[in-house]
């Protein structure tokens, strides 16, 4: 039975998905190990239930990010927090600096001072913009994190370390042995 492996990007650049992509030719090795069930380099719109390991990119930045993450820590073994945004908060996170209330600061900045058109402020519910949190987190102020995998982004071989070791070990999660690879 293959790994089911999924990867996710909330509040960052896609830096880290790239670098994966980076793996080359390991790509097709851990094709035959894994089945990617959830990944934005794939058709999947829903987060499935029983995934061994979930490599996740990005800050925590919004209400939608949340849901998610706390979806995905229920359905999923083994949580990496992959790259600076996710391990730190790293660039998304620099909007914290412009103190409490600052969701509506940065949207006013974005949609009102910047705008050369259309200068609104996008409600909430509205479909446009998600509702920002009052700060941006680090994955692990709201879920628990198994590994920690930095850098910006983490070099291919780096990914291919950690794959790699996740693979070729038994692991003892929830209570049951779980087999990698």
């Amino acid at each position: 039975m293959k790994v089911r492996l999924a990867t996710v990007w909330l509040g960052g650049c896609s830096g880290c998905h790239m670098s994966f992509l980076d793996l080359d030719e390991f790509l097709v090795d851990l094709a035959g190990l894994v089945e990617v069930v959830y990944s934005p380099v794939v058709d999947v719109k829903e987060y499935p239930e029983n995934v061994d390991v979930c490599l996740i990119e990005g800050a925590v930045c919004n209400d939608d990010n949340l849901e998610l993450l706390h979806k995905i820590r229920q359905r999923t073994k083994v949580l990496i927090a992959f790259g600076d945004c996710a391990v730190t908060g790293n660039v998304p996170a620099m909007r914290n600096q412009l103190g409490l209330g600052n969701a509506v600061s940065v949207l006013q900045r974005a949609y009102i001072d910047n705008a050369q058109f259309n200068q609104r402020v996008p409600a909430a519910g509205d479909g446009i913009v998600p509702t920002l949190l009052p700060r941006v987190m680090p994955v692990q102020e709201a879920v628990h994190v198994e590994h920690f995998l930095p850098g910006c982004p983490p070099s291919a071989a780096h990914i291919k370390a950690i794959i790699t070791h996740l693979l070729s070990n038994t692991s003892k999660l929830e209570g049951r042995q779980i087999k990698f690879g």
